[in-house]
Parts: C-alpha cells; sequence; structure tokens
C-alpha cells in the first residue's frame, strides 16, 4: 500500500502566490515582446524604401534610373532581388527553427546567443561608417533620414538581421573540432588544459575563410563596395570589388570569438556565460538566469563589435585607406568621398560626405578638392 505525503496546510497557498506572480510576469512580458515587434513590422511595411526612393542627402538629381558602370557577376542583374528574398527565406526558416528548438530546450545558451547576435543589429550603421562600407541603394533600406540609420554612408539595408548566421556560424564546426582533438589526446594535452584558446583559434581560422569567400561573392554582386581601403593587405586594390582581406576578415572574428567562446561547456555542465553571469549579485539576477545570461552574451558582444568598428576608426583617423573602388558603381547616388581621395582620382561627382565627418572622424568636413582631370576613376 503506497501512502502520499501531507502537505503541511496552507503551503499550496503560500507557494501559488509567487508561481502565479511570476505567470503574470511572463504573460506581461510576451505581450510587450509581440506590441514591440508589432511596431516594428508596421514600422518597416510603411516606410522601407526601394532603390527608386531617396533623400536628397543621397539622391544624385542628375541621373535617372539605375546605370550600372559595372557589369555583374556572371552579368546577371537580377542578383539584389535574389539575395534579398534569399535572406527573408532564410530567415525564415532560422525563425521556425528557433521556435521550434525554444520548444524542446527553452533558453538554451546557443538559443540565446542567436537572440544577442541578432540584437547587434543595431550599431550596423556605425559599422557601415567606419570601414566606408557603401550599400547598394537597390537594396530595401531603411529611410536615409532616420538618425541612427543616416550613419551609413548611403542607405542601411535589410539583410543585414541576417547577422545570427553570420556570427554564431563559425562556432558549430570549430566547437565539432575541438571536441575531436579532446576525444584523440591525452587529458595533459594543450586542448584540453586550454580550451577557450584553442575554440578561439578555431573560430579565427574558421571565420577568416568564411568571411573572406561570403564577402568577397556579395561585394562581386553587387550588394555593397568597400569604398576606400589601405593598399597593403587588401585585394584587387582600385577595383570595384576592392576588399580589405587582412583588415576585415580578422577584425570580423573579434565577435565570432567571443559568441563561441562563451558557448563552450567545461566540466561543470556550465557555459561560459551561465558562469559569468552567477558572478553577478542581487535577487534580480538570481531569479532571472536564462535573462541575466541573454544580458552578459549581448554586452560581451557589444563591446567585441565596438573594438571591430575601432579598428577601422583608427585607419579613418589615420586616413591611411588611400585606394578607392573605381568606377564608382551607383551613379543614382552621389559619390561618398568623406575625404576627397574620390575627386584627386578623377571620379566625377557630385560629392557627399555622409554623416560624423567632423570631429568623429578627426576631420573639419570635407576638403574643397577640385575633381582630377585625370585619374584612376577618370572617364575620360
Amino acid at each position: 500500500m503506497t501512502t502520499q505525503l501531507d502537505r503541511p496546510p496552507g503551503r499550496s497557498k503560500s507557494t501559488a502566490g509567487p508561481h502565479r506572480d511570476r505567470s503574470v510576469g511572463r504573460s506581461i512580458a510576451w505581450a510587450l515582446l509581440g506590441i514591440a515587434v508589432f511596431l516594428l513590422v508596421f514600422a518597416a511595411a510603411h516606410n522601407i524604401r526601394a532603390g527608386d526612393k531617396l533623400t536628397a542627402r543621397v539622391l544624385n538629381p542628375s541621373v535617372h534610373g539605375h546605370p550600372r558602370p559595372v557589369r555583374p557577376l556572371f552579368g546577371d542583374t537580377q542578383w539584389m532581388t535574389k539575395m534579398q528574398i534569399g535572406t527573408v527565406v532564410t530567415m525564415s526558416i532560422v525563425v521556425v527553427l528557433f521556435v521550434i528548438y525554444w520548444r524542446r530546450r527553452p533558453k538554451h545558451p546557443v538559443l540565446l546567443m542567436a537572440l544577442a547576435c541578432t540584437a547587434i543589429v543595431w550599431m550596423d550603421p556605425i559599422m557601415n561608417w567606419a570601414p566606408y562600407a557603401v550599400y547598394n541603394p537597390l537594396l530595401w533600406h531603411w529611410p536615409e533620414s532616420w538618425p541612427l540609420v543616416s550613419l551609413s554612408p548611403t542607405v542601411e539595408p535589410l539583410v543585414v538581421f541576417g547577422y545570427v548566421m553570420f556570427y554564431l556560424l563559425p562556432y558549430f564546426p570549430a566547437m565539432a573540432l575541438l571536441r575531436r582533438w579532446q576525444e584523440r589526446r591525452p587529458l595533459d594535452s594543450f586542448v584540453w588544459r586550454h580550451p577557450l584558446i584553442t575554440m578561439a583559434g578555431l573560430i579565427f581560422v574558421i571565420g577568416f575563410i568564411f568571411d573572406t569567400m561570403l564577402e568577397v561573392f556579395s561585394i562581386r554582386a553587387g550588394l555593397y563596395i568597400y569604398s576606400q581601403v589601405i593598399p597593403f593587405g587588401s585585394i584587387f586594390v582600385g577595383k570595384p570589388y576592392q576588399f580589405p582581406l587582412i583588415w576585415e576578415a580578422s577584425l570580423v572574428t573579434l565577435v565570432m570569438i567571443p559568441a563561441g567562446v562563451l558557448l563552450y561547456r567545461d566540466d561543470t555542465g556550465r557555459t561560459q556565460a551561465e558562469k559569468l553571469a552567477q558572478r553577478l549579485r542581487g535577487r534580480f539576477f538570481r531569479e532571472r538566469p536564462a535573462f541575466t545570461t541573454l544580458c552578459v552574451m549581448f554586452a560581451i558582444l557589444m563591446v567585441a563589435y565596438s573594438l571591430y568598428g575601432l579598428g577601422y576608426a583608427v585607419i579613418r583617423w589615420s586616413r591611411a585607406a588611400t585606394s578607392v573602388a573605381c568606377p564608382y558603381p551607383y551613379p543614382e547616388a552621389k559619390v561618398y568621398d568623406p575625404q576627397g581621395v574620390y575627386a584627386k582620382n578623377g571620379q566625377p561627382g557630385p560629392y557627399f560626405s555622409g554623416i560624423w565627418n567632423g570631429w568623429e572622424s578627426a576631420h573639419s568636413g570635407r576638403p574643397n578638392v577640385a575633381t582630377a582631370a585625370s585619374g584612376r576613376c577618370a572617364t575620360g
């Protein structure tokens, strides 16, 4: 005969209160999240711009249509449409998979990291300004007049919402390689004694190769250009598809590495992000371990992303990026020429210097440079 332990009188009532309060809190949080998503979709539906809608700050009024002085990759003129639709489809699949895995393993660290990688997209306009990343005006984009968005040299496209696929992807092959090496090596080997360093090294190599392949293809397809690069360490220098190989492919791993290292589980079974979150004191953090872990991830990724931008800002301040992408491939937009380098190379105007071309760039505005009659970009 089995007996059921009696529950002390009043116990159920005392525990039901906090549980009910947490349920109400979750409902309110989900409701607020739903409202925020609705407002974002609403804003997108009413404000997204296509390539034929540019503000006077960016638009070149003397050009009608979208002529392209650069032959597209393989002669295909539909790359922008294909890449944008591909991004929408891929992100839809990612969202569906995220919901499925969240229901199966809610608050899993990888899912939290996916949210953190997506959240840092708000910094993208700044990170387009720093390395002279000029996007194709034909892309679906936010209005150029919005304050944060206006920091991008030309437009801020919607395709950047695929950050999670870019920054988190190198973690998976790096983690698989690390586990395989650990299985084949003794416990006193380097991969066991220094797993985080090993993980960082693997992500650096994988991320470097991954970024190079992805960006070279995207630039050749016409998605964007690096309008100015340092000649040393760059490839295809002076071409419309020039790429700062050493600088970009290395700096971008500053975000990939912490995104992967924070997910490494040690012998305690906890990830590095969870262990850091446990160090935060206070009842609020103790009662919300998953939220605290997400905040730790987000904060560290923002710092890492800021270091990426700082690296390019130093290049910008030094005025070492002297090689321009010729010819300028987006004639319907004014030539982004904050330092007058395009004019010195003979690229016809009109020019514009963009936002943050004062003390932020260690400048006092665009220098008064006359267009050279000859040079790499001269049409004559």
